[in-house]
């Protein structure tokens, strides 16, 4: 067999054995690194970062960081469990901090590490503003987001090898590099990223609302996103995320069915 056929068959060798489910979706995903070796590298960093970090105790905003996360994590074990996804959470290590940072970010590790920075808090307004945050960030962690993204670079850096191991010309190579880089970020990578991007945001909304959340505040979040962007963001096809106004739109839409999910755990009151 030709080396590059070796590379190709190897490959899909590893995709079809490395697969795993969405439990949100149902559907089959890329797992070519697995989180028993994903989640303790997250821990690690997660400490290191802390350790590097100006982390806030003790005051009101990092309480209520504190108390969001959890109503969200409790909201996600219910959900799993009454889907048949017992266990799901078994290895996560729920960890919730407020980190001083004028950044207006905050993000979830593989296996539930959070850290949400201080330069949000003005945007989030108020819980429910935070609670759509934090269904948002811990939405990526449950869908095994960051898994997929390793996975998918693990690929694309396979077929980059398998056609340079196919092309013995240089220029051909040179012009296949360069065809190939540019057209796996912007026909592949980018929009596998935006995916997830909204499905975290539909996962969320409803993770917030099973918290108790109103989930029509997450398309006020995303209101003041905008604002705060001065509307100054790439094109939708040139961006690891949708636009401000596909998701103002998306969640405006899964506002009332996150309300109707919510009901069947017996939430039907939301807090702001």
């Amino acid at each position: 067999m030709k080396p590059h056929n070796i590379i190709l068959t190897l490959g899909l060798s590893v995709f079809l054995l490395a697969c795993s489910t969405n439990p949100f979706t149902g559907k089959k995903t890329m797992a070519l690194v697995p989180n028993s070796q994903l989640f303790p590298t997250a821990f690690a960093q997660y400490d290191q970062f802390l350790n590097e970090n100006n982390v806030i105790t003790g005051t009101k905003d990092s309480e209520m960081i504190k108390r969001v996360g959890q109503r969200i994590a409790v909201a996600a074990e219910r959900y799993l469990n009454a889907n048949g996804h017992q266990g799901y959470l078994k290895d996560y290590k729920w960890e919730y901090n407020l980190v001083k940072d004028e950044t207006v970010n905050a993000w979830c590790m593989p296996g539930g590490k959070i850290v949400f920075y201080t330069g949000i808090l003005p945007i989030a307004q108020n819980e429910a503003g935070v609670a759509a945050i934090m269904g948002h960030e811990v939405a990526h962690a449950l869908a095994n987001h960051g898994q997929q993204r390793m996975s998918a670079g693990i690929l694309q850096q396979l077929g980059a090898v398998a056609g340079n191991v196919a092309i013995k010309d240089d220029q051909s190579r040179a012009i296949f590099n360069q065809a190939y880089g540019i057209g796996s970020q912007v026909g592949v990578m980018l929009p596998f990223s935006r995916s997830h991007e909204t499905e975290s945001d539909l996962i969320g909304v409803y993770l917030m609302a099973i918290a108790g959340y109103n989930p029509d505040e997450a398309a006020e979040l995303w209101k003041r996103m905008k604002a705060n962007s001065g509307g100054q963001a790439p094109a939708e096809f040139m961006s690891t995320h949708p636009s401000n106004d596909t998701r103002i739109a998306n969640l405006t839409k899964w506002a009332p069915k996150a309300k109707e999910e919510a009901k069947k755990y017996g939430v039907t009151t939301f807090r702001n």
